[in-house]
């Protein structure tokens, strides 16, 4: 498993060893042990897994005290855009976003530590994607941002055009990002 640093500290993205042959393949997609000595250091209480179609956009999320969650993140079919931006009010990143592909046949990981908000865009039709989380989901801890906020200037459109994107009620009405009081 090769962990490597982003540009932005405690986010790190994961390309686990592939091991292929005729019948197909095998990867670790999770070890605590290998996780652990590269700092991440996180206790996973659920699990979950999203279906979308192609121009699904969720996000920018993230659960406040006393729920925050971290999050490892990927994709077992299609791709995504998968976006995280730094929240935590002492780092020197704060509001800096990053973005990876993540899909099926890359089988990159991405792991969002508490303190960031994440989202991500699905890039092909039938889409699933899975993530383990440190904390529990909690409707009254949910803190978000417009996936469009102007300060944040994550580039959505190079990947599909807008007209595309599929949005819940919810993302259609999230905050600015200057009006978001982060706990982190």
């Amino acid at each position: 498993m090769n962990i490597i640093p982003t540009p932005i500290h405690d986010l790190y993205v994961i390309e686990p060893k592939v091991w292929q042959d005729n019948r197909g393949y095998f990867f670790e997609s999770y070890n605590a042990k290998v996780m652990a000595e590269a700092g991440i250091k996180a206790e996973f209480v659920q699990d979950n897994q999203s279906f979308s179609q192609k121009g699904t956009l969720r996000g920018m999320h993230a659960q406040n005290f006393p729920s925050p969650q971290g999050k490892l993140v990927r994709v077992i079919q299609g791709k995504v855009l998968d976006v995280a931006v730094d929240i935590r009010k002492n780092s020197t990143t704060y509001g800096k976003h990053f973005s990876v592909e993540l899909s099926g046949e890359n089988n990159k990981q991405l792991w969002v530590p508490p303190g960031f908000l994440h989202g991500f865009l699905t890039l092909e039709d039938n889409t699933i994607f899975s993530y383990k989380v440190t904390g529990y989901f909690d409707k009254g801890a949910e803190i978000g941002v417009m996936w469009n906020d102007k300060d944040l200037n994550i580039d959505w459109t190079s990947h599909l055009a807008e007209s595309e994107f599929l949005l819940s009620d919810k993302d259609r009405v999230l905050a600015s990002f200057d009006d978001l009081e982060s706990p982190f």
